[in-house]
């Protein structure tokens, strides 16, 4: 779904109004840096690629503006996990922090991997 996106710098927001509904990514800017601080897409846009497009759009903006992106929203830190072409708008800050995810998934992932090996029968759903 393609939707237009209006960009209000005054209120630190892009939109975009699909029927009769509001999808916003809200931030922050101070000092070069975009700070995005909230993705939210109501549930009856939901898995449109609307959340995409808007965060795609303000970080185009962001790259137009010279700015580095601090992504405190955790959709905008998982876009940008997905996105690298995007990579080189994260902040020094930014950048240490998703490391630092990263690492404690991949420890939190491992230790999952050892309570729960793959050969384990699953215990839900089955018969006793």
């Amino acid at each position: 779904m393609t939707v237009p996106i209006v960009h209000d710098p005054n209120a630190g927001e892009f939109f975009a109004d699909v029927d009769g509904h509001r999808a916003v990514l809200q931030y922050h800017a101070a000092n070069g840096l975009m700070t995005i601080v909230h993705t939210g897409v109501p549930a009856p846009l939901a898995n449109h690629g609307i959340a995409a497009e808007l965060t795609r759009t303000a970080l185009e903006f962001a790259r137009a503006q010279g700015w580095k992106v601090e992504p405190a929203c955790s959709y905008a830190r998982a876009y940008l996990r997905q996105h690298t072409e995007y990579s080189d708008l994260m902040s020094s800050r930014a950048s240490a922090a998703d490391g630092e995810h990263q690492h404690v998934d991949a420890l939190l992932d491992e230790a999952l991997d050892e309570s729960f090996p793959a050969s384990d029968v699953p215990a839900i759903g089955g018969d006793s």
